[in-house]
C-alpha cells in the first residue's frame, strides 16, 4: 500500500472521517427511513467498525515510513536519533 502512494496520515484521516460518517449515517437513517432505530443503529455500527481498521492500517504504514526513512538515512531520522540521550532505549514498536 505504501508503494501505491498511500500514507499513514491518509489512513488516520479516513479513520476520523469514518467516525463522523458513522454519526451522520445513524442520524440520516433514523430521520429518513421508516425502518426505525434498529436499522439506524445497524448503519451507524457498520460504518463505525471501519475506524479501528483504518487506524491500524495507518499505524502499519507509519512503521513502514519510519523503516524507509531509516534505510535512506534522511535528515529527519538522524535528528530524531540525535535527540535521544546516549544509551537511552528506542521507542520503536511502542
Amino acid at each position: 500500500m505504501h508503494r501505491m502512494g498511500l500514507r499513514s496520515n491518509m489512513m488516520y484521516t479516513a479513520g476520523l472521517a469514518s467516525v463522523g460518517l458513522s454519526v451522520v449515517s445513524w442520524v440520516l437513517s433514523q430521520r429518513y427511513e421508516s425502518a426505525g432505530t434498529d436499522r439506524a443503529d445497524r448503519w451507524g455500527l457498520f460504518v463505525g467498525e471501519w475506524a479501528p481498521t483504518l487506524f491500524a492500517m495507518g499505524v502499519a504504514l507509519r512503521l513502514e515510513e519510519m523503516r524507509s526513512e531509516k534505510e535512506r538515512g534522511t535528515a529527519e531520522w538522524r535528528e530524531r536519533t540525535m535527540e535521544r540521550a546516549p544509551g537511552m532505549p528506542s521507542r520503536a514498536g511502542v
